[in-house]
């Protein structure tokens, strides 16, 4: 009888550098987009003559405007309102609905404090524009209004059964009107200055403030990355190679302190600067100059997106959320309400969509009948571009954020090489409809494997 030979060792399966990383391929993707985007404008913009081009083919990335800070602020501030409603959309599509109404309720909710900040504050209560407790009071109303709207079509969905898509729908035809009915038709303004600070160019933090912002937040990446990694080993998961980690955090530091330098050497202009100064009585100094720095509103979407991943990642509504959207049944069986948590999802999509009315009406510095229109189709396509599935139960925060950026990237892009607004519509249809075609292929694929 002869022994049995000793067990071989096992193979060890050899990983690339991708693989190492454990990055996103999806988010990979994204990131591939948005750069491709920028190139491309980049180097459009700085077309000159063929001739030019052919002796010197980067001269045209030098000489393009598509990534000069002025254009890259400007692309940010617009960028912000959406996006704030693309996080709260991302729940929604989570849990196998729709919203339509968004772009109607951001109206309802502008004009609700437009009138409190013109009419209803200074008319009733004698305060005069510029008093500290307009802002803040308007502010207040907005978002009340915007959470119980919310919270209606969340309850009509939840316990009355209507389906979303119809809810919304009426909800789109309702609240653009009734905002239409509360400021009588007319464009409110000017609005107070307190309020405008949350606009972005009325408002930004200077030079100073956002390198401490930037250095926050680039601890806090750095804190996340192993903090996550000393969990993962805690409880006995695999963890990726020291230098992986490095490689990753060295990347987010890199992106996040590029973008505040970049908005940081926007400088203020020097007339504009001569007015402030004369305002306070003063002579400004010679040579003297001054950056925008971080906008107030990207302050807020920042804050909305480390609060919306808190809930989706770390609380028992954000697991409810996901769990209904993978398997309602499964979901009600287990003893989750169903029907409150509709309720809830809706009513934090109106609050979003009223905070995205603060931006959006501070940035305009007025109100205007027709603010938001078609932001339910701009929101509903950032979030599937950024990886939420419409079959639910899957979707990121981040993802929703990059699909906000790169769809107002295009535009702006589109806008700057002059293609008239039908031709950029199209492109950003043919975008989502390829969006939603490569993310289901590559589920399949994935599913396959």
């Amino acid at each position: 009888m002869t022994a049995s030979p000793p067990d071989s060792p096992p193979l060890v399966q050899k990983r690339g550098f991708l693989q190492t990383l454990e990055l996103d391929i999806r988010l990979l993707g994204m990131i591939g987009a948005f750069v491709v985007i920028c190139v491309v404008f980049q180097a459009w913009t700085g077309i000159r003559t063929i001739p030019e081009f052919t002796a010197n083919p980067l001269a045209w990335l030098g000489a393009g405007r598509f990534l000069i800070p002025q254009n890259v602020f400007n692309i940010t501030i617009q960028t912000v309102s959406v996006a704030i409603m693309a996080t709260g959309m991302v729940f929604v599509i989570v849990t196998r609905h729709i919203d339509l109404s968004v772009g109607a309720l951001l109206a309802t909710c502008s004009a609700v404090m437009g009138v409190m900040q013109l009419w209803i504050l200074p008319g009733n209560l004698g305060l005069p524009l510029g008093h500290p407790l307009i802002a803040p009071a308007a502010m207040l109303a907005g978002l009340v209004t915007g959470a119980l709207l919310g919270a209606l079509n969340g309850w009509l969905i939840g316990y009355q059964a209507i389906p979303a898509f119809i809810v919304t729908l009426g909800g789109l035809l309702i609240w653009r009107n009734v905002g239409w009915h509360l400021s009588s038709g007319q464009t409110l303004g000017p609005l107070d200055p307190t309020f405008l600070m949350f606009g972005g160019i009325e408002g930004t933090i200077g030079a100073a403030a956002s390198w401490a912002v930037g250095a926050l937040g680039s601890a806090l990446a750095i804190w996340g990355l192993f903090a996550s990694r000393r969990a993962r080993r805690k409880h006995g998961f695999p963890v990726k190679p020291v230098w992986a980690e490095a490689v990753i955090a060295g990347i987010s530091v890199t992106a996040i302190l590029g973008f505040v330098a970049l908005l940081n050497s926007y400088q203020v202009p020097v007339r504009r600067l001569q007015r402030e100064f004369a305002a306070r009585g003063e002579v400004m100094p010679e040579g003297y100059s001054e950056a925008f720095g971080l906008p107030i509103s990207v302050l807020i979407l920042l804050a909305v997106a480390v609060a919306m991943t808190v809930i989706a990642q770390r609380t028992r509504l954000g697991r409810y959320i996901y769990a209904m959207g993978g398997n309602p049944d499964a979901a009600e069986l287990s003893g989750i309400n169903t029907r409150l948590l509709t309720v809830k999802v809706f009513a934090i999509m109106g609050l979003l969509c009223a905070l995205s009315a603060i931006v959006a009406q501070a940035r305009l510095q007025n109100h205007t009948n027709d603010i938001g229109t078609l932001d339910e189709l701009r929101v509903i396509a950032a979030a599937v571009i950024g990886g939420t599935a419409l079959s639910g139960g899957i979707g990121t925060i981040y993802g929703a954020i990059l699909g906000a950026i790169i769809m107002q990237s295009l535009q702006s892009g589109m806008a700057m090489v002059g293609v008239d607004s039908p031709y950029q519509n199209i492109v950003v249809g043919v975008v989502l409809v390829a969006a939603v075609w490569i993310d289901i292929f590559y589920r399949k694929r994935v599913g396959a494997r």
